[in-house]
């Protein structure tokens, strides 16, 4: 079974909305605009990329990072491994006929296709941005880890990486975690079943 890992970049109170600089949000580009750099700070994504097999999106994320990502070498790996992007609305033909060439993108239609992708041989998968569908998979238990950069800010509005769904408790397990002198902290944490 492929393990699922929801990767973000995520305020103090939740938030993981424009991280980098997305029009549309009061504080876009927040990660980089009010809080120092500090590289070692961002360890944990080039570990990712070099772990991850495959991505997975969500159509919004997907409509976002397609034009952009294939021309940033930093994302090298992540431009050469198959994508799945969950869509109800999103076709096959729309994808095919894009500017922009992504490389591998498979459409999944449902939470099962997703529980079947996890089913497949293979090595882990992430989901990058794709806040809705991050909860989303989390609530229907299909998560198996989050790589949270925790950010010393308090954003208020935005959206959430966390659903407010009344559920019972999930308990996760702290396997890996860092403070840098940012003040950015790395969670690493396992679903405990």
């Amino acid at each position: 079974m492929r393990t699922l890992i929801v990767t973000a970049f995520m305020s103090l109170d939740g938030v993981v909305e424009a991280p980098g600089g997305e029009p549309g949000y009061r504080n876009s580009g927040w990660t980089f605009k009010a809080v120092d750099f500090v590289p070692e700070a961002y360890e944990l994504k080039g570990t990712e990329q070099e772990e991850t097999t495959a991505l997975l999106l969500g159509r919004v994320s997907y409509e976002a990072f397609a034009p952009v990502w294939p021309k940033m070498e930093e994302f090298a790996t992540y431009n050469a491994m198959p994508k799945y992007v969950v869509s109800t609305t999103l076709e096959a033909k729309t994808v095919e006929q894009a500017e922009h060439s992504w490389g591998e993108v498979h459409i999944l239609r449902s939470l099962d296709d997703v529980a079947a992708l996890k089913e497949t041989e293979g090595g882990p998968i992430a989901v990058h941005g794709s806040a809705t569908l991050a909860r989303t998979l989390a609530d229907a238990g299909l998560v198996d880890r989050y790589h949270l950069l925790v950010f010393p800010l308090l954003l208020g509005a935005g959206k959430r990486l966390f659903s407010d769904a009344d559920k019972d408790a999930q308990k996760l397990r702290l396997v890996d975690h860092a403070a840098y002198s940012n003040g950015i902290q790395k969670q690493v944490f396992e679903f405990i079943r």
